[in-house]
Parts: structure tokens; sequence; C-alpha cells
């Protein structure tokens, strides 16, 4: 018998984290490959790891292997968003092209080689589609290699 994952990654807990919400919020989240990239597009809030003041960020968001990922992209370069969200990692995620939603959330950093390889190969893989002329391809997943990772579980509001 095999124990738990603590990180959470497995096929019992992935989709868990969106059961909670209303159906157009849960749709919005559930971005499929065919969304564009404005439907992608969301703002963060976030303490500031220097000030501890609120940090409002435009980020894109992605849907893969079964959960909800902001991502630093190609290069992987270091990021405001992602060394916040390390020193606080309870934040605001908000929709705002179409459905306009503040939903509590958790970011959690994906350090697991097998979770790192399993979801930027499916994130690669979706921007190569061709649903979006005009972006930049092919997208090649060595590129993004370095990518900070963090998976996002939203929280019930008290």
């Amino acid at each position: 018998m095999s124990s738990p994952d603590p990180t959470g990654w497995n096929e019992a807990v992935r989709d868990v984290s969106l059961s909670h919400l209303p159906d157009h919020i849960r749709r919005a989240i559930e971005i499929t490959p065919a969304a564009g990239a404005r439907e992608r597009i969301i703002d963060i809030t976030t303490r500031g790891r220097r000030t501890g003041r609120p940090h409002r960020i435009e980020i894109f968001f992605y849907r893969a292997a079964g959960s909800t990922y902001l991502c630093s992209g190609a290069g992987g370069g270091a990021t405001d968003w992602y060394a916040n969200l390390l020193a606080n990692p309870t934040f605001t995620f908000h929709l705002k092209n179409g459905i306009r939603a503040d939903l509590p959330a958790l970011a959690t950093p994906v350090t697991t080689p097998a979770e790192r390889q399993a979801v930027l190969a499916e994130i690669v893989a979706d921007l190569n589609q061709p649903h979006d002329p005009g972006t930049i391809r092919p997208t090649r997943l060595e590129d993004w290699a370095d990518s900070r990772l963090m998976r996002i579980s939203f929280r019930h509001r008290p």
C-alpha cells in the first residue's frame, strides 16, 4: 500500500479545490486548450515579501493535469510574484476577463520533477495549438524547464 503524496498531487485530490465554486466561476477556471491568451490573464493580490503591503500583479494562469497553475513561462527567470507567494502563500486570485470574481487561494510551489514535467509538457503542448494565431511558435519544452511553477488551490470563504 502506498503512502499519501504530501504534495497533494494525485488523482484523488486534484480537482477537489474547484468543486465548491459556483458553476460559472468553475467553468471560467477550467479553461480549455481552445481558450486564447485573454481568457488566461488574471491578477493576483499577494503581500509584498519586503513591504508586507498588498501588491496586485497581472499574470497568466494555466489548467494542466487537472489543476490550476501559475507559471513564469519560458526562461524561468526570477519573478516577484513567485518570491511573494513563497513568502506569503495565501493570496487573492482575480478573474477579470469575462467572468469577474475575487477568490481566496493558496499557492504551493511545484518541485516534484514528475509533476513539473507533466504540467510543463501539457502547458507547452497547449500553447502550440493553432487556436491562437500570432503567438510565437514553436514553444519548446526545454525552454520552459526552469520555469517557476505554483499549484493553486481555492479556499472556501469563511
